[in-house]
C-alpha cells in the first residue's frame, strides 16, 4: 500500500527533484523512510544544520535553475530553515521546503515541538499548504513545485508525522478529487514589450551621448545580447554583485562592481552618464545611481514590480532579458563617439593598478586582497566560485577576476552571513565535474564550520579560502563610516581553521606571509578533495567605496578621534594603496 510520504517523493521526482538537503528528526520519520527506499532515485544530503539545508537548496536553485528542496523536522527544525528560505525569497530562487509536524490530533494542544509552521512560513512563501492525507498530497505537492518555478520563490509543505505514514487505501478521496489531476507542464509564451515601447526605449538611448549600463543577475542568460548593446551604445557596463559573471571582468566594456564594492570606472560612468540602461538588476543602494534628473532611464526586467523600484525608469521593458535586448538592439544605432566609454576604461585601468599595488605589497600583516588575487590568477576555466557576506564579499567582488566559463554565487538581497560554504557545497553537488572555490571570512565561516564535514563526506573538489582578520570587518567599517562611531563588538575568537579542517578529514593550510603566498597557494590548490586555506591578513585594511562621500570622510575622522581601537594602524592603512587612491577622490553626499 502506497503511503503519503511515498506519493510525495514520487511527485517531486516527476518534477525533476533528485536531491534533497536536510537533517533527520522524529517529525519526518515517514519521509526519511520513503527516502531510504528511494536512494537510487533521490539523493539525501545530510547536513549539520537546517539553515545550511535551506541555503544549499537556494544555491542549488540558483546554480541549476531547477527546484532546490530542503527538509526539516517539526518545531525547531523548521524554524532553522527560515534564514536560508528568506535568501531564496529575496533573490527569487525556486525552492521547496518540507517540514514535519506533530500528530494531527495533537496540533494546537501545546504538545512537544508544537509550532504552527504553516503560519510561521506565510511571509516567506509563494505557496504554503498542510498535507491532509494520502489522497491530498499529490495535488498540493505538484502545485507547490509549479508555484516555486513559475512564481520564482519558496513553496512550503507541512506534513503531520502520522499523515506521512497513512496508506492511500485508508483514505477515500472526495467525489471531486480525481487521480493525477495536475501535470508537470509549465507552458507559458515568451513575453515581449510592445513595439512602441521598444521604439521609445531606442529613441532615448539613441538620442543620448553618454550611456551607461547596469547589469544584474537577470542578464546572465543574455551575455551576447548585452555585449551587443554595450558595443552599439559605446556604453560602460557596471555589474551588480549577483551579475558579476554576466561579462568577464577584463571585458573592455566592464567597469566592475557598483556601490560599496564599486570601482573608479563605475563611479565615472554613473556620475557622467546622460542615459542609463538597467538590465535585470534591483541593486538596492540608490545613492550610487545617477543623481535625480541627470539621466533618462530604460529598464529591462522579467518582473514588472521591479520597474522604477530603485531608479525612475522612463520606459520599462518587461520580459526575458535575452529576447528584449535582441529586439532592442535591432533598433539601436552604433555610436561613433566612443569618448565616454574610453574615459570609463581609463578610470577602470587606474582602479586595477591601485588594487594591484596593494595586493602585491610585501608587508606583514598581509593585505587581504593578496590571497584573493592569488586565487583569482589560478582559477581554472570552468571554476564555480561562491563567497560569503561581509568584508570578504568586497574582496571577492574586487580581486576575483572572472573569465568566460566561470560561475559566481552569493546571498544577494538578504546578504546573509554563513552562506558561502553551503553555496559552495551545493555547487560541488550540482556540478561534480567542476572545481569549486569559496572566499569566506572568519566570522561567517565559524558560523557554519561544521558543514566542512559535509564537504568531506561527499569528497567534493572544494577549496575554501578563509580571510582571517579577527573581526567582523564589514560591520566594523559600517560603524565607522555610517555613524562615525568607534568600532565595538566586532572582535572574533582565534580559531585555527586549518587544524579544524584536518580534524574533520580534510586538508588545511596556514598562510601569514606574502613571501610564501605563491608556494602555499600552489600546493593547496593541487591537493585533492576539500581544502581550507587559512590566510591571516591585516585587520586594519579599510573597506571603502571607490569614491568617498563627504559624510563618510567626516564620520571616519570622527571615529578615529573618538578612540577606535588601532587608530594609528588605521591611519597608516589609509595612506597606502588602494585606500590612498580612494581617499583622494570624494563626492558630495
Amino acid at each position: 500500500m502506497t503511503k503519503t510520504a511515498e506519493i510525495l517523493l514520487d511527485t517531486l521526482e516527476a518534477w525533476g527533484v533528485d536531491t534533497i538537503f536536510g537533517l533527520a528528526g522524529d517529525g519526518i520519520n515517514g519521509i526519511m523512510e520513503a527516502l531510504r527506499t528511494r536512494q537510487d532515485r533521490i539523493r539525501f544530503i545530510h547536513v549539520m544544520h537546517e539553515e545550511s539545508a535551506a541555503l544549499m537548496a537556494t544555491a542549488w536553485a540558483k546554480w541549476t535553475g531547477r527546484i532546490g528542496c530542503c527538509l526539516a523536522t517539526s518545531g525547531p527544525g523548521g524554524i532553522h530553515l527560515l534564514n536560508g528560505l528568506y535568501d531564496a525569497k529575496l533573490d527569487k530562487a525556486p525552492v521547496l521546503a518540507i517540514t514535519g509536524m506533530q500528530y494531527h490530533d495533537l496540533l494546537g494542544t501545546m504538545t512537544q515541538q508544537d509550532v504552527d509552521l504553516d503560519k510561521l512560513f506565510q511571509d516567506v512563501t509563494v505557496f504554503n499548504a498542510r498535507v491532509m492525507g494520502a489522497a491530498h498530497v499529490e495535488n498540493v505537492a505538484s502545485l507547490a513545485c509549479r508555484a516555486a518555478l513559475t512564481r520564482r520563490g519558496v513553496a512550503h509543505l507541512s506534513l503531520p508525522v502520522d499523515v506521512q505514514e497513512e496508506p492511500l487505501s485508508d483514505e477515500h478521496p472526495s467525489p471531486r478529487n480525481k487521480p493525477h489531476p495536475v501535470s508537470t507542464a509549465l507552458g507559458g509564451a515568451l513575453t515581449l514589450p510592445r513595439p512602441e515601447e521598444l521604439d521609445r526605449a531606442a529613441e532615448i538611448l539613441n538620442g543620448a551621448s553618454r550611456v551607461a549600463i547596469l547589469a544584474g543577475r537577470g542578464a546572465l542568460s543574455a551575455r551576447a545580447e548585452l555585449e551587443r548593446s554595450a558595443e552599439l551604445l559605446a556604453a560602460p557596463v557596471a555589474k551588480a554583485l549577483l551579475g558579476k559573471a554576466v561579462l568577464p571582468d577584463d571585458h573592455p566594456h566592464s567597469t566592475g562592481g557598483i556601490g560599496l564594492y564599486g570601482t573608479f570606472g563605475t563611479e565615472q560612468a554613473m556620475q557622467g552618464c546622460d542615459a542609463l540602461l538597467i538590465v535585470g538588476s534591483t541593486f538596492p543602494y540608490i545613492e550610487y545611481y545617477p543623481k535625480p534628473g541627470q539621466a533618462r532611464c530604460v529598464q529591462v526586467d522579467l518582473d514588472p514590480l521591479h520597474i522604477s523600484l530603485r531608479h525612475p525608469a522612463e520606459v520599462g521593458l518587461v520580459g526575458d532579458a535575452q529576447a528584449v535586448l535582441e529586439a532592442l538592439n535591432a533598433r539601436l544605432h552604433r555610436k561613433e563617439d566612443r569618448s565616454f566609454l574610453a574615459a570609463a576604461q581609463e578610470e577602470t585601468t587606474r582602479w586595477r593598478d591601485a588594487l594591484h599595488e596593494g595586493a602585491t605589497a610585501a608587508r606583514r600583516p598581509m593585505h587581504p586582497g593578496a590571497p584573493v588575487a592569488a586565487l583569482s590568477a589560478r582559477l581554472p576555466d570552468d571554476a564555480v566560485i561562491a563567497t560569503d557576506s561581509g568584508h570578504n564579499t568586497g574582496l571577492a567582488a574586487r580581486y576575483l577576476s572572472l573569465r568566460d566559463g566561470h560561475a559566481f554565487g552569493v546571498s544577494g538581497l538578504l546578504a546573509s552571513m554563513a552562506c558561502g560554504l553551503p553555496y559552495a557545497i551545493a555547487a560541488g553537488l550540482a556540478f561534480p565535474k567542476r572545481p569549486v572555490f569559496a572566499v569566506v571570512g572568519d566570522g561567517g565561516f565559524a558560523m557554519q564550520l561544521g558543514e566542512f564535514a559535509t564537504a568531506v563526506r561527499h569528497r567534493l573538489d572544494l577549496k575554501v579560502l578563509v580571510i582571517k582578520n579577527g573581526t567582523l570587518g564589514q560591520i566594523k567599517w559600517e560603524q565607522i563610516l555610517f555613524l562615525g562611531n568607534p568600532e565595538f563588538g566586532c572582535d572574533l575568537p582565534d580559531i585555527s581553521f586549518a587544524r579544524a579542517a584536518e580534524a574533520m578529514g580534510g586538508r588545511g593550510f596556514y598562510l601569514d606571509d606574502p613571501a610564501r603566498l605563491d608556494e602555499v597557494m600552489d600546493v593547496a590548490l593541487a591537493t585533492p578533495g576539500p581544502v581550507v586555506i587559512e590566510a591571516l591578513v591585516d585587520p586594519n585594511e579599510p573597506l571603502l567605496p571607490a569614491v568617498m562621500p563627504d559624510t563618510y570622510r567626516k564620520n571616519l575622522e570622527k571615529a578615529l578621534e573618538a578612540g577606535t581601537p588601532g587608530a594609528d594602524e588605521l591611519r597608516a592603512a589609509l595612506s597606502r594603496a588602494p585606500a590612498r587612491e580612494m581617499m583622494a577622490r570624494h563626492k558630495s553626499s
